[in-house]
């Protein structure tokens, strides 16, 4: 079964500059927006927060 377009894949960029990333997915009709989390940036040894990346 295939995918549909209402979730797709989104890749998340810190925002402290290092270059880490996470990928996700996110709900389109929810968070039609650019998603913003907060999550751990290994390389900065912080929480940070991560953009999404289009």
């Amino acid at each position: 079964m295939a995918r549909g377009t209402a979730r797709p894949v989104v890749r998340l960029r810190s925002t402290a500059g290092t270059g880490v990333t996470y990928v996700t997915r996110k709900n389109r009709l929810n968070d039609p927006d650019r998603l913003v989390l907060r999550k751990y940036d290994a390389v900065a040894g912080a929480h940070v927060l991560f953009r999404e990346e289009r």
